[in-house]
């Protein structure tokens, strides 16, 4: 229970410092933590998620730093998207789901500790049809395998929209919301289908350490150096993702 509860915070620390990170740990908690059915822990992973994003987001709404415009071009495909990857979760199995989620999260440890310059482009020269398609592709993966894809989301809002970094996480915060919600309404029909239950408990308990986690993370952010974050961040996935994909291999062979 205790490391249930230090994940719950870490996940809204996450969120609230990078805008991103929530949902690569909150299936890991759900999993292994309250030892969760696979697709169990997805679907609450992704309300639990939504939750904390929208509670982050609120500071950024208050101070006006979520670009509305960017919001709903990457927002809306992303929807979609998720929702067509809850649909194709139907005919994964559980294992090719956590493979996945393992290589998603080596991706993100990567991107994480081998950053890129995000260059800052100008905010009118858009490239739109490109911000739908990464919205859409995002959502896929956001659907399939639980996570909100906010590793994903900032990147292109900055490098594709030209916001700054403080712009990018702040939409891409209510970006999450909408596109773990669309996959959470999806997935109630998975579980009806699979004869499987939510635990609403277990989610409003979690999502409330998290969003006070979330709130701290958004107080702090501006105090701590944002390269060493991603660092720590970087290599916790490192460690996770790999004993995921071990331990989901092992199962398959005994």
């Amino acid at each position: 229970m205790l490391v249930t509860v230090l994940g719950a915070i870490v996940i809204g620390l996450s969120l609230g410092l990078l805008g991103s990170g929530g949902s690569i740990l909150t299936l890991p908690v759900l999993l292994y933590g309250l030892k969760l059915d696979p697709t169990v822990a997805i679907a609450s992973s992704l309300a639990i998620v939504a939750l904390i994003a929208l509670a982050a987001s609120l500071p950024y709404i208050w101070r006006k730093q979520v670009q509305w415009s960017y919001v709903l071009r990457f927002g809306i495909p992303g929807m979609l998207g998720t929702y067509l990857g809850a649909w194709l979760s139907i005919w994964t199995s559980d294992l090719l789901q956590l493979l996945l989620f393992a290589l998603v999260m080596l991706l993100a440890a990567k991107a994480m500790l081998r950053p890129k310059a995000l260059p800052t482009g100008n905010i009118e020269q858009v490239k739109t049809w490109k911000i739908i398609l990464d919205g859409l592709l995002v959502g896929i993966i956001t659907g399939l395998v639980g996570v909100g894809g906010g590793f994903l989301i900032v990147p292109a809002l900055v490098v594709l929209g030209g916001l700054s970094m403080s712009q990018a996480i702040a939409s891409s915060l209510v970006i999450i919301v909408l596109k773990s919600s669309s996959g959470f309404i999806k997935y109630l029909d998975v579980l009806a289908q699979q004869n499987l239950q939510l635990d609403s408990a277990v989610i409003a308990w979690i999502a409330l350490i998290g969003i006070m986690g979330s709130w701290l993370g958004t107080w702090i952010a501006p105090r701590i150096p944002q390269a060493r974050l991603q660092q720590v961040f970087g290599w916790m996935l490192v460690i996770m993702g790999i004993y995921i994909a071990t331990d989901s291999l092992l199962a398959m062979f005994n």
